[in-house]
């Protein structure tokens, strides 16, 4: 372990990360909300706290390795929430405490969306800008951020980046040099953030909010300005314009830049994790949509529809927005779009959940194991997009499975153990380790009223489904630590 590198390289993310404070001065002094003054004393904190690990050790020179990638990554993320609380403890509005103003912050950078705020509508402006960016900020990750300009500082990045895309899709490169491949996701991203921000101002929206409810759409994650979410603007053009960036945002960023580069659309549908994400969305759109007609929840198919693709978009991405009380609706349709978080959406994207590759490979791999029931001698090699699939691919993915469904079980009986009843418990666990946000029972709204011990749960798998699991436990394993 090259313990002197792992603090130089993470003492340089915090500098880095010390400047995302400067942005909500800047928008507190625009406005004029009196709340400048926690934002520079946080950059001054995270700036010195940063220095002092990157000073000591800053003429270090040696490679970097996979492990030490590993390290970073989830230390980074884990202790993000610390330093993205600073702001949240150091104002009195919101009054939060130290575990609520880490919730915030984790929930934020994970792109989760749970909130332990009430009253956003009267929050300064300051204070809403920063939940928004740091959302923003988490979406495509910080790490690929400092990969492509760690070059710059002579600090290699194949490492962090493979550690913070753990999927199966990790070692695909757009350009040959890594760090040009992050500068590519991130400008995909910006421009992706920037059109959604036109639509929503075209669509009615301010600047302020057009700006910060882009942040949150494309970056899936689901943060709102005011306590109504997206519903307080009640615009059927708005909810069609989130629906289409919550879409976009849960593509592979890497198909993005190779559809623009092909000018074509073509790509996307080449591509099978498209397809089944594309037809699942439209299929849970339509199921929805149906049912609330049938059922009589809204009279007329278009304000159906409405809310259908909506709240039905919004959880099959992750993104957690709303605009119906989506928990009130009948039968089937609450737990059946929480379920739709376990898919996510592809990996490569902003998306939660477990993503739609890993759910195709499973898939294959149980359809082969039944029809080796009935060919037992048969040599049949699972494909994708017409290529065999390596036997370590699959056993990643069968572990990945069975690790998200332990956890999940320990997590849940964690929080019944902690007072909270079974749909509670299990809703918030599912909204935490999938990163959608709002969940059932009395986390339907806001996560304000359960006890401070269950929210060190939801924040542990809000990271644990950030970090995709693996990133975070690897950790936790004596191999991990032996030279």
């Amino acid at each position: 372990m090259n313990q002197a590198m792992v603090l130089r390289i993470f003492g340089l993310i915090v500098v880095a990360f010390s400047f995302t404070m400067l942005p909500p001065v800047v928008v507190s002094l625009l406005y004029a909300d009196g709340h400048w003054l926690p934002f520079v004393e946080s950059f001054a904190i995270t700036l010195a706290v940063g220095l002092a690990m990157w000073l000591p050790v800053r003429n270090v020179q040696r490679d970097l390795r996979l492990r030490d990638g590993f390290l970073v990554v989830a230390l980074f993320w884990t202790l993000l929430g610390v330093a993205g609380a600073v702001p949240f403890l150091l104002t009195d509005v919101p009054n939060l405490s130290f575990t609520d103003s880490v919730f915030e912050a984790v929930s934020g950078f994970t792109t989760t969306g749970g909130t332990v705020i009430v009253g956003l509508d009267t929050l300064p402006e300051s204070i809403l800008w920063y939940r928004q960016q740091i959302q923003w900020l988490g979406g495509v990750g910080i790490i690929v951020l400092a990969v492509a300009l760690f070059p710059v500082l002579g600090i290699g990045g194949m490492q962090l980046y493979k550690a913070e895309m753990p999927g199966p899709v990790k070692d695909e490169k757009l350009t040959p040099r890594i760090t040009q491949t992050a500068k590519t996701l991130w400008g995909v991203y910006v421009l992706l953030t920037a059109a959604c921000a036109v639509a929503y101002g075209m669509a009615g929206m301010d600047g302020f909010d057009a700006i910060t409810h882009a942040f949150s759409t494309v970056a899936t994650a689901g943060f709102s300005t005011y306590d109504a979410s997206l519903g307080h603007f009640d615009s059927y053009a708005i909810d069609m314009i989130a629906c289409v960036f919550m879409f976009l945002g849960g593509i592979n960023f890497a198909l993005h830049f190779v559809a623009w580069r092909a000018k074509s659309a073509g790509a996307y549908l080449q591509d099978p994790q498209f397809r089944a994400y594309l037809w699942l969305s439209v299929a849970l759109v339509a199921f929805v949509t149906v049912y609330l007609y049938a059922t009589s929840t809204y009279e007329a198919p278009s304000e159906a529809f409405r809310y259908a693709a909506l709240q039905a978009i919004s959880h099959q991405t992750t993104t957690g927005f709303a605009t119906a009380p989506y928990a009130e609706w009948p039968g089937v349709l609450p737990v059946m779009l929480l379920l739709a978080g376990f898919i996510g959406g592809c990996a490569g994207s902003t998306a939660g959940g477990m993503k739609i590759i890993r759910w195709q490979l499973v898939l294959k791999q149980g359809v082969r194991e039944l029809k080796r029931l009935v060919h037992p001698s048969a040599e049949l090699p699972v494909k994708y997009a017409d290529k065999p699939v390596g036997v370590q691919v699959l056993a990643a993915v069968t572990g990945f499975f069975a690790m998200y469904l332990v956890l999940f079980g320990v997590m849940m009986l964690i929080l019944m153990a902690l007072g909270l009843d079974q749909v509670t418990a299990w809703s918030a666990v599912a909204a935490g380790i999938n990163n959608v946000g709002p969940g059932l029972g009395d986390v339907n709204a806001n996560y304000t009223t359960i006890p401070d011990a269950a929210k060190w749960v939801v924040i542990f798998a809000m990271l644990i489904g950030r970090l995709e699991v693996f990133t975070l436990l690897v950790l936790f394993t004596p191999a991990f630590w032996r030279r």
